[in-house]
């Protein structure tokens, strides 16, 4: 009897183990059906996914996860797109048109993230510092967040930062001053107009910038394409 009981216990472990979602393995309330994701928006607007170059006119981008440039090596988008929940994008084309007056625009590297693509990132480099821990969950997750820089209206040409995007290094803090006087400017002048409208900082990365309410929003792992679909119907 103690035999067959540990028999049984032993096959509903593994019947367990092998129904755990993958997609999901630390079962988070995440959205990662068309289904529960238009739901969420039934109930709340605001935390519609928005195409940001639908709202932000001629908007620079240079969506690196969907290249080979960045940290793992391999693109991780199947398509060079930026969304981010609506309040959050109808700040950033406020940043923009402030920015247009000194004849400046922004560049955006990636906005939201799926969920999936968060688990890889762990997998790839699991160091909480400059990767979000999948057992919570990103504020890009969230369509929250976005990593970005300042260009040149005119000219495209990027503001000299302190570092590349996504370089996981001490120099890309905000709280790294060994810099030319320039770069300090620049840096500051970024994270001036991003607070302005709602945004801040997050401190080891000078590129990221999280919204104000980011966190009241929904976790996702809805892919682009399927954002990209339902918007154009």
């Amino acid at each position: 009897m103690k035999r067959l009981f540990i028999l049984v216990l032993t096959t509903s472990i593994l019947i367990a183990c092998q129904e755990k979602d993958t997609r999901n393995p630390h079962n988070l309330p995440i959205a990662n059906t068309m289904e529960a994701y238009l739901a969420q928006v039934a109930e709340n607007p605001d935390t519609e996914l928005v195409d940001l170059e639908e709202v932000i006119p001629d908007l620079a981008l240079y969506i690196a996860y969907a290249t080979e440039d960045n940290f793992t090596g391999v693109p991780i988008y199947t398509s060079p797109k930026a969304f981010l929940c609506r309040p959050v994008a109808m700040a950033l084309a406020d940043v923009q048109d402030s920015l247009q007056k000194m004849g400046l625009a922004i560049k955006v590297f990636d906005a939201y993230r799926p969920y999936a693509a968060t688990l890889y990132f762990y997998e790839v480099y699991p160091n909480t510092t400059f990767v979000a821990d999948p057992r919570r969950g990103s504020i890009h997750n969230r369509g929250g967040a976005v990593d970005l820089t300042l260009i040149n209206a005119e000219t495209g040409e990027e503001l000299e930062m302190p570092t590349r995007f996504d370089s996981f290094s001490d120099t890309a803090s905000h709280t790294f001053m060994d810099l030319p006087e320039h770069v300090l400017e620049n840096r500051a002048l970024l994270r001036g107009v991003m607070e302005t409208f709602g945004f801040y900082i997050y401190e080891a990365e000078w590129w990221h910038y999280n919204f104000t309410e980011a966190r009241t929003f929904p976790l996702r792992d809805i892919s682009f394409e399927d954002l990209a679909k339902e918007q154009s119907e």
